[in-house]
């Protein structure tokens, strides 16, 4: 009598192929889709982590979704994140993509449970609801990402304002934040893993805490992070609204060292009748008037900018008020942004400007930035400085300039390292 032939086992289902496209936000939440796929048993994925904030990323978005379909033959392509929610049916129209999951939807267990591979054919192909009726914004406990030293903490998501350039807070929804609590166990579980630096991360930081019970302040969180956590050696706070900023986040710049001289500020524009036509919450002078204080406090303050170049209607001496507030802010780490109208936003609608004079603007505003950069390495040769190692031979200041070293360093350490010139954009330690 032949013995019964057991079927062989089935192979394990392949991991999900992510894909993710725009800011930290959207990378720290790939980190979580991955870990409820997993959970969940999906395979056979490529998902795509959209970005919405210019039409060029949605463009960049499509051409992605059709390369990864030709290097995943098979697989099947879910596509989520900001353009998701925002576009679905632009998605949802590609033969490429099997579903499409909108920014709340992506974060919620059921969403991958439905993904196995015996169901993605089945159910809904567009799982997008109106991220508007969204009311709370959970903590998603992850690892951190990107390197062994530095973890990314999402606190807040969504924005009430309406700036008539942007089409995020119909991605992100309205402002939700992640009670203080719940934030501080987590950066005090990270740090336990031997984190040496944190960044606080959301879509309008400077919100956090007003859709909570007492209504804290970005400041609150700040002091009582440092506070609660006093292993955790460096705090880092990502890109804020200067005029949102509160007292007690002041007076941490003051006197906190372990809160990084750093701060990325939304600036957008320099000229006040197009900061009014953006809906802008401050003018000109606010900025000035925050960057000097800021380094008063913290004499070794350095900061970083949005700027858009060529808003609708911006004549050339409204450019030159946003051109020179690199130098009146003392503005070092710019980011620029050509301006991309995106359709169904107020601007628009607006008078548009000839594609060349936004691209020239643009150009002119990258080189005050890499002027002010360079001026700020130059400055950095002789001195000392505590670098955090993100690999075995580059590191980060804590003002966040790059440095290389020609030795191997304890990657995830904080080192201190003489800067005996730069390379390029970054600065060289001795040794």
């Amino acid at each position: 009598m032949n013995a019964p032939v057991n079927p062989p086992p089935k192979p394990p289902a392949e991991p999900p192929v992510f894909a993710t496209l725009g800011c930290r936000l959207n990378a720290y939440e790939s980190e979580a889709m991955k870990a409820l796929a997993a959970e969940a048993g999906a395979g056979r994925l490529v998902v795509v982590n959209t970005c919405a904030v210019t039409a060029e990323a949605v463009r960049k978005a499509r051409q992605e979704i059709r390369r990864l379909h030709r290097e995943h033959p098979g697989a099947a392509i879910v596509v989520t994140g900001c353009a998701a929610q925002t576009e679905a049916e632009t998605f949802a129209a590609m033969p490429e993509v099997a579903r499409v999951i909108g920014n709340h939807e992506k974060m919620q267990p059921a969403t991958w449970a439905g993904l196995t591979p015996d169901l993605i054919g089945e159910g809904e192909r567009v799982q997008v609801d109106d991220i508007m009726s969204v009311r709370e914004t959970a903590a998603h406990l992850i690892d951190g990402f990107g390197t062994r030293a530095r973890a990314y903490v999402q606190v807040q998501n969504g924005c009430d304002h309406r700036c008539t350039f942007c089409i995020i807070p119909y991605g992100r929804g309205n402002s939700r934040s992640v009670p203080a609590g719940v934030v501080v166990e987590q950066i005090r579980r990270l740090a336990g893993q031997g984190y040496n630096e944190v960044v606080l991360t959301g879509v309008d930081l400077t919100s956090w805490g007003a859709d909570l019970p007492g209504a804290p302040r970005l400041g609150d969180l700040v002091r009582r992070i440092l506070r609660l956590v006093p292993e955790l050696p460096r705090l880092r706070i990502s890109s804020i609204d200067s005029i949102e900023v509160d007292p007690a986040l002041m007076e941490a710049i003051a006197t906190e060292p372990r809160l990084m001289p750093h701060l990325h500020l939304s600036l957008q524009a320099g000229d006040d009748m197009i900061l009014k036509r953006m809906k802008r919450r401050h003018l000109r002078d606010d900025a000035i008037r925050f960057c000097a204080e800021a380094r008063r406090l913290r004499p070794d303050m350095v900061f970083g900018a949005d700027i858009i170049a060529g808003f609708p209607t911006e004549s050339e001496a409204m450019f030159e008020n946003s051109l020179k507030l690199v130098s009146d802010c003392g503005l070092t780490w710019l980011h620029v942004f050509p301006f991309s109208a995106r359709k169904g936003t107020p601007a628009s609608r607006m008078p548009q400007l000839p594609g060349p004079v936004i691209r020239e603007r643009a150009a002119r505003l990258r080189a005050a930035g890499h002027a002010a950069a360079a001026a700020h390495l130059a400055e950095q040769v002789g001195r000392r400085h505590r670098v955090l190692m993100e690999s075995a031979r580059m590191g980060r200041t804590e003002q966040f300039a790059e440095v290389v070293f020609g030795t191997d360093q304890p990657v995830g350490a904080v080192v201190e390292a003489v800067i005996a010139g730069v390379e390029g954009e970054r600065l060289v330690a001795t040794g």
